[in-house]
């Protein structure tokens, strides 16, 4: 496990990375707030289905595996 590649967050890279997000974000919100605002609810909708496809990766497969109920009600009634 030593060998693991870190990940891209924790690189030179990912740090610059933030920062330029945080900068971005500090000139969006201080100096561009007024025009940043009235989009506000729309940015808000948009991130409704943008969550709900990044969110449901940790799910797996959506089928249900109902095989195991039919021989659990066999073995009790036998």
């Amino acid at each position: 496990m030593k060998n693991e590649h870190p990940k891209f967050w924790f690189t030179p890279t990912g740090w610059a990375a933030l920062v330029l997000i945080a900068a971005a974000t500090y000139f969006l919100i201080f100096e561009h707030g007024q025009h940043v605002l009235q989009f506000l609810p729309y940015l808000i909708l948009l991130l409704c289905p943008l969550m709900h496809v990044f969110m449901h990766g940790s799910h797996g497969k959506h089928g249900h595996d109902h095989s195991h109920a039919p021989d659990e009600k066999k073995e009790e009634s036998s």
